[in-house]
């Protein structure tokens, strides 16, 4: 296997690539990463199965996307490839820290930037893609209320009702989820889609994001997401709010966009969020838990 991969990547970089460093790193609960080197660059690798290839194919178009936007910084794309029974992902290697208060609040001004970037009339994407290793759907839908409720929410909902677990009646919640954003109509953002802290970091050339699962969408989804689990700076808020103030509501709306978020760790990772989720949907639906 890495002999396949040194050899692809050294048709790539048009000239001999032998790999002499190779190192396991921290990369998540879905592939396999490492850094890997010669004499005279190191590169990310992200491995998986090979009938994973798609979830690598489209990341790849997330982060050209992101690249285009030139707003924040994203992972360099260097090759996309197979070997006998794996696909894997090269990209530039950066080491990283954890991100302080400074660089918290230029990701924050940088975030905001990328979400005024672009002029999208409707929400989606080109094609589906991957949240984790989740399919997500991205039809294109001119109204917000009926793009998140059926294609992030219902669709939620029937993978985890597959796999016997049941939350109410999917099309009551469906429509609930519509009606609590009928009046809300926001401008199309481009988002990263899974902004949890462990998708950001410090660089020496600042702040990064990556893994993205991008597409159109209402921006209040990529902030939600960053206090779904914490460990963003106070600072990050105060340098998004200081481009791109948020909308009134968005506390009221924020719960809800994160119900995707908890429904998926449902679908990805078993029951242990059902009660997570079942309080949220609860608490949205006006329902007894």
């Amino acid at each position: 296997m890495w002999q396949a991969i040194s050899h692809q990547l050294s048709e790539v970089l048009g000239r001999q690539f032998k790999i002499n460093e190779r190192e396991t790193l921290q990369g998540g609960d879905v592939n396999q990463c490492y850094c890997i080197g010669d004499d005279e660059q190191r590169f990310f690798i992200k491995l998986n199965d090979k009938d994973q290839l798609a979830v690598f194919e489209t990341e790849a178009e997330s982060l050209r996307i992101l690249n285009e936007a030139n707003c924040v910084q994203v992972p360099q794309l260097f090759h996309l490839g197979t070997c006998r029974d794996k696909s894997f992902l090269i990209l530039n290697y950066l080491p990283t820290k954890t991100i302080d208060d400074d660089a918290g609040y230029k990701l924050g001004q940088q975030l905001a930037q990328l979400h005024l970037w672009g002029e999208q009339i409707e929400f989606g994407f080109d094609f589906d893609n991957y949240i984790g290793l989740t399919p997500q759907p991205n039809k294109w839908r001119r109204r917000w209320d009926k793009f998140f409720a059926e294609q992030r929410i219902e669709w939620q909902l029937q993978l985890c009702a597959e796999k016997g677990l049941h939350f109410g009646d999917i099309d009551t919640i469906t429509a609930n989820v519509a009606q609590r954003l009928s009046n809300h109509q926001p401008k199309p953002s481009l988002l990263h889609g899974d902004l949890w802290h462990g998708n950001t970091a410090l660089t020496v050339s600042g702040p990064i994001i990556f893994d993205p699962a991008t597409y159109w969408g209402d921006r209040e989804c990529d902030v939600a997401m960053t206090e779904l689990f914490g460990g963003f700076p106070a600072s990050f808020y105060k340098g998004y709010q200081s481009v791109y103030p948020l909308e009134e509501g968005y506390q009221e709306r924020k719960d809800l966009y994160n119900l995707y978020h908890i429904l998926n760790h449902c679908n990805l990772f078993g029951g242990e969020y059902m009660g997570q989720a079942q309080h949220i949907i609860a608490k949205l639906m006006l329902w007894d838990e």
